[in-house]
């Protein structure tokens, strides 16, 4: 049998499988048996088991792995919020940027203006998607669009346009 990789575990798991650890090498299991009987490497056993006896119930528990959320982020939680409400309450052409609409590049320019601070494309994207902006895309039809008016203009109007543009051997574009 494979052993598993506890990394992969939840935390749960893992409080779980370090317990029933030292509760059976309390009883005097041995290290192999108990390794084999979680599936486990019997070296983690003995490291929990000398962990146990320098820390107690303490060292039991398993913490979480990995860099905090929120660690290593450039901006300050003041930037961030000076940059929400920018983007919130106005439009890129207030600030000087050269877009219609609030793109990843457009709130890059905005945090170089603001924040002097040059962020990749990417990690723009990122700070969006944190606070709860998802990429938009454009209707394929006018949503507003008047069906009558359309047909009006596609069997009346346009056949006189056509008409006239022949009339006077105009090009039309």
């Amino acid at each position: 049998m494979s052993k598993l990789d506890g990394r992969h575990l939840s935390i749960e798991t893992q409080n779980y499988l370090r317990q029933q650890a030292i509760r059976l090498r309390q009883q005097g299991k041995p290290v192999g048996e108990i390794a084999d009987y979680l599936g486990v490497n019997r070296s983690v056993i003995g490291k929990w088991w000398r962990q146990y006896n320098a820390q107690g119930e303490e060292a039991l528990v398993q913490q979480r792995r990995g860099r905090q959320p929120g660690s290593g982020q450039r901006l300050s939680e003041a930037q961030q919020e000076q940059l929400r409400y920018s983007i919130q309450t106005g439009h890129p052409e207030d600030y000087g940027i050269e877009s219609a609409l609030w793109t990843r590049r457009a709130v890059q320019s905005l945090m170089a203006k603001q924040c002097d601070i040059q962020m990749p494309v990417r990690t723009v994207g990122d700070y969006l998607k944190r606070w709860g902006y998802s990429p938009q895309r454009p209707l394929k039809r006018a949503y507003e669009q008047d069906p009558d008016a359309v047909a009006q203009w596609v069997d009346e109007d346009y056949p006189a346009i056509k008409a006239r543009a022949k009339a006077e051997a105009a090009e039309i574009h």
